[in-house]
């Protein structure tokens, strides 16, 4: 069930967001097909997505429900957060670890008192639900895929939910949720003030959501995760990643739970040691035209010391990326990423 970046977006490949209809509108790839990757200006859309006067097409990304009276107590016995009594329209994420520990699953989920809704990377909500439903035994809760009746825009939002705001998932990004650990900087952290939200509408009510506001497309959204230091499924994560590496239990995992599976993993590399490899943030040479493709592979001194993860061009910080690198590589080396030198900061301390 190991998620890697070649998997995830493959059940998603069929489909077609009818914001694609929009002027300008450019499909994007991988994936993020299916929906836009920008609509003629992906600059100046994403000047007016930081500014929080644009939206973005998510409606590729799977949408997962558990209803019933145990399904925050069921979904905290096998997950890595604290859920047990979570308030309506609170939001965590939550991790569906291997029994070694590896990330399958990135669950972003808000409950509304009665449904736990959880938001997942394009094309992997069959599997997780698929899962979830493996894992009920008799216990009082009810799996079910809606991602073909809910679609997901994301968006900047404010710190607080308002009464009569929609449902949607509140991004902890970089806050440290419970009882947990940062494995890079806390205070200074780039995306400190960060505020993003993924807002649940029906998908038949996609375009009416959206309304008049304009939309950006996923090269805005990805430029500013990337910024943000933000991992994503499938992007950041491969079949052997753990959570330390890429700084996930600061917003993904409780250390001091009830058993779940993968959670030997979780403790023994925090109470014993490092991670193999650490996630690092790249300021990529902009003289060229074209960026290196994610994937690429990272290299010190003509030795390969890791890939890269993701990479995007900022409209103000120009070709940036993430990589996952090998924990012993020199903090402070020029890194090259397929010909191109990029220097990096740190975002897993190693």
């Amino acid at each position: 069930m190991n998620v890697g970046t070649e998997d995830v977006g493959t059940e998603a490949a069929a489909y077609r967001s009818p914001l694609l209809s929009r002027p300008g509108a450019v499909e994007g790839e991988g994936p993020d097909a299916g929906v836009a990757a920008h609509y003629g200006n992906p600059v100046r859309e994403q000047r007016l997505l930081a500014e929080g006067l644009a939206v973005v097409d998510l409606s590729h990304r799977g949408v997962v429900t558990v209803t019933g009276p145990d399904r925050l107590s069921w979904l905290h016995s096998i997950t890595s957060q604290q859920l047990t009594g979570l308030a309506p329209q609170d939001s965590r994420e939550a991790l569906v670890l291997s029994p070694k520990g590896h990330v399958e699953h990135d669950l972003h989920l808000v409950d509304d008192g009665t449904t736990t809704w959880i938001t997942t990377e394009p094309g992997t909500q069959a599997a997780l639900a698929g899962w979830l439903d493996s894992m009920r035994f008799m216990l009082r809760v009810e799996v079910a895929d809606v991602t073909a009746d809910w679609a997901v825009l994301g968006e900047p939002s404010g710190s607080e939910s308002r009464p009569g705001e929609p449902l949607a998932w509140r991004d902890p990004w970089p806050g440290l949720v419970g009882d947990t650990a940062a494995y890079g900087p806390v205070e200074g952290h780039p995306a400190q003030d960060r505020r993003w939200r993924e807002v649940l509408v029906p998908r038949a009510q996609l375009a009416a959501a959206v309304g008049d506001r304009d939309l950006a497309g996923t090269c805005a959204s990805e430029a500013l995760r990337v910024a943000a230091w933000r991992p994503r499924l499938g992007f950041e994560t491969d079949h052997r990643t753990i959570a330390h590496e890429v700084d996930l239990l600061r917003t993904a995992v409780h250390l001091h739970k009830g058993c779940y599976r993968g959670q030997e993993t979780i403790a023994r590399v925090h109470n014993l040691g490092r991670p193999p490899r650490r996630l690092v943030f790249l300021h990529l040479d902009g003289s060229g035209h074209t960026l290196p493709d994610r994937g690429s592979a990272v290299s010190l001194d003509g030795r390969q010391v890791g890939f890269l993860t993701s990479v995007a061009r900022h409209h103000e910080d120009g070709p940036i990326g993430l990589a996952l690198v090998k924990r012993n590589t020199p903090v402070d080396a020029t890194l090259d990423v397929a010909g191109v030198s990029a220097a990096q900061e740190v975002v897993v301390a190693p």
